[in-house]
């Protein structure tokens, strides 16, 4: 049983000193990999926590000319935000930043296009609103922006007379994983403007699917079920 043990040994050694040189080679190629994937993590921790901050900052800058985005001593203040923010966001919401930082990425150029069609629905520039909010959707389509999003960026189609593309957002916003407290709000505005298209089977399936989807909300079942039964009636 020794002399076997013995063997192994000798038999392992004699391997590693005929090629110990690939083994040290294949060891250091290693190590470094390991370093390289450390450091990598570190510089992308790094670039998260500034394109948050970034981004914290344009909401904080935002908020201050908030009250005066319409006003004419604000333009200037108003513009130069916006184009910050626009250069912002398209650099955090390309598909290789989005792949190399995940989520956080995602979240940093969505809500920086979030802020730009904000700014845009203030200046009741609804089409640029309506862009705006879509490619916050997109962006940040891993985080609970993305249906809140959607449902603005249908606002913004509805308020350019664009029924079918507000019936497409809406329908976005209830497509996210992302919890949403205005779903019943979104599923209803669905079934309003199938009524509006005089598509009543369609308003009425969209209708039925507020009281399924949300039946302990008050506001919105209510309203439902009052259009399920005036539809019918015509």
């Amino acid at each position: 049983m020794q002399n076997e043990k013995s063997a192994v040994g000798d038999g392992i050694n004699e391997f590693i000193q005929k090629h110990r040189r690939p083994i040290f080679v294949s060891a250091a190629a290693a190590l470094l990999l390991l370093v390289l994937c450390i450091a990598a993590l570190s510089v992308m921790d790094i670039l998260r926590a500034r394109a948050i901050s970034a981004v914290e900052e344009f909401g904080s800058r935002y908020e201050e000319l908030r009250p005066s985005i319409s006003e004419e001593y604000s333009a200037n203040d108003v513009a130069e935000l916006l184009a910050e923010l626009e250069d912002f966001a398209k650099k955090n919401s390309g598909n290789i930043i989005g792949a190399v930082m995940g989520s956080s990425a995602g979240y940093a150029g969505g809500k920086a296009w979030s802020i730009i069609g904000s700014i845009y629905s203030e200046q009741k520039n609804w089409a640029s609103a309506e862009a705006a909010w879509a490619s916050s959707a997109q962006a940040a389509k891993k985080t609970y922006l993305a249906p809140l999003a959607f449902f603005n960026a249908g606002a913004a189609a509805e308020e350019q007379g664009k029924t079918q593309e507000a019936i497409e957002y809406y329908t976005g916003s209830l497509a996210s994983s992302a919890d949403f407290p205005d779903a019943p709000r979104a599923q209803f505005a669905i079934g309003r403007l199938r009524e509006s298209l005089h598509e009543n089977a369609a308003a009425i399936e969209a209708y039925r699917a507020v009281i399924s989807g949300w039946p302990y909300d008050r506001v919105w079942t209510s309203l439902a079920h009052n259009r399920i039964i005036a539809l019918e009636l015509q």
